[in-house]
């Protein structure tokens, strides 16, 4: 019977065990999207996770909704990654690059006066789209999401290659691979239901072609760095930025089986709407379950409790943890000894200085 302290060889990568960081969009990269010095710490304090996931990266200029958050398309993100690479791994930790295109869910202030780009123009629900940025008096607040304008496949064609070069950079970076942000209403969840992708061509319509543009930037990142670099996170049942899939089982059983093939690092489950108090994670794990042959990661408001009864009855193989890794930089050892535990602040979130990100106490001695 596994525990969730076991080692795991994922595709052979030895992890530590079996506790994974989530992504945590923190928006602290300098100008141009850059990773300061304060996040290479931020990391490594967090480095005895069997696997950090990082915070999203945008993979273009024309993908962001959270201003100041890091980037992965240029030269010098790659130079502010491959130092927190670098912090980890002489913790003896790994960490995967989350790749991150928001689509619709963006706002043409913080886009350069840029309308953002979708699957359609499905511009009904404004209000429900999560944009943030940074005001003039140092405070991170939501701000407006602006009308988004269908895709062009020439613009489609032209992400998927951005993905695949985001990849690519991530391993340049010195990182150990990278996660497709497939889940919470962003760009390829946008283009897997059928409310906010309302295109005639082959990227919609049916279920298969609604899947094109997922499978299409799964194929072109594993051509870059090799299927067991790559995992892939999805929520078809989020509420989440509003992607309002009509039948989000059907979604999730697709996605899961056509995934399957590829011979991924893993299919990550977000349970999105557990923070909420709704939680949907037993109809998302028996969606996918039967029809993902790798190793599965669980995530969402999942207690320590029953992260560690979920591996030990095989639902899970990993169990990723975000508010709690981010107030415990030294979460495996407060489970190991059953606690004591920091509650997170709401100080320092998004955006900030030390406060709220690196100044979380470890356990003394």
């Amino acid at each position: 019977m596994p525990t969730l302290f076991d080692t795991l060889d994922l595709k052979g990568l030895k992890l530590a065990n079996r506790i994974v960081m989530a992504p945590l969009t923190r928006c602290r990269a300098g100008a141009g999207g850059v990773p300061l010095p304060i996040s290479a710490t931020y990391y490594r304090q967090r480095a005895s996770a069997g696997l950090l996931i990082s915070e999203g990266s945008y993979i273009n200029a024309s993908s962001c909704a959270f201003e100041h958050a890091p980037g992965i398309y240029t030269d010098p993100q790659v130079k502010g990654w491959r130092a927190v690479a670098e912090a980890v791994h002489a913790e003896g930790g790994r960490i995967f690059l989350q790749l991150w295109h928001c689509g619709r869910v963006g706002s043409d202030a913080i886009l350069n006066g840029a309308q953002p780009l979708a699957p359609s123009e499905v511009n009904d629900d404004l209000d429900s789209l999560q944009v943030y940025g940074l005001m003039a008096n140092g405070r991170y607040a939501r701000i407006a999401a602006t009308p988004a304008r269908a895709m062009t496949e020439s613009e489609i064609a032209q992400t998927i290659a951005d993905y695949a070069r985001g990849a690519a950079n991530t391993i340049r970076a010195g990182l150990d691979g990278v996660e497709i942000h497939a889940a919470n209403g962003y760009l390829p969840h946008q283009f897997l239901s059928p409310t906010t992708n309302r295109r005639t061509d082959a990227y919609g319509g049916s279920l298969e072609n609604r899947l094109r543009f997922l499978r299409e930037v799964t194929e072109a990142v594993v051509a870059q760095v090799g299927a067991g670099r790559v995992g892939v996170r999805i929520s078809p049942f989020a509420a989440y930025n509003n992607t309002r899939d009509p039948d989000p089982a059907g979604t999730t059983a697709a996605v899961a089986k056509m995934l399957s093939g590829y011979g991924l690092a893993y299919l990550h489950l977000a349970d999105t709407n557990a923070w909420a108090g709704s939680p949907d994670m037993p109809q998302l794990l028996a969606a996918a379950k039967p029809h993902f042959g790798g190793a599965l990661i669980g995530n969402g408001a999942i207690s320590p409790e029953a992260a560690l009864a979920s591996v030990a009855d095989g639902s899970f193989d990993m169990v990723a943890f975000g508010r709690s890794f981010l107030a415990n930089p030294d979460l495996p050892a407060r489970i190991r000894q059953g606690g004591p535990y920091n509650e997170p602040r709401y100080v320092g979130w998004y955006g900030g200085s030390e406060e709220g990100y690196t100044d979380y106490p470890a356990l003394a001695g």
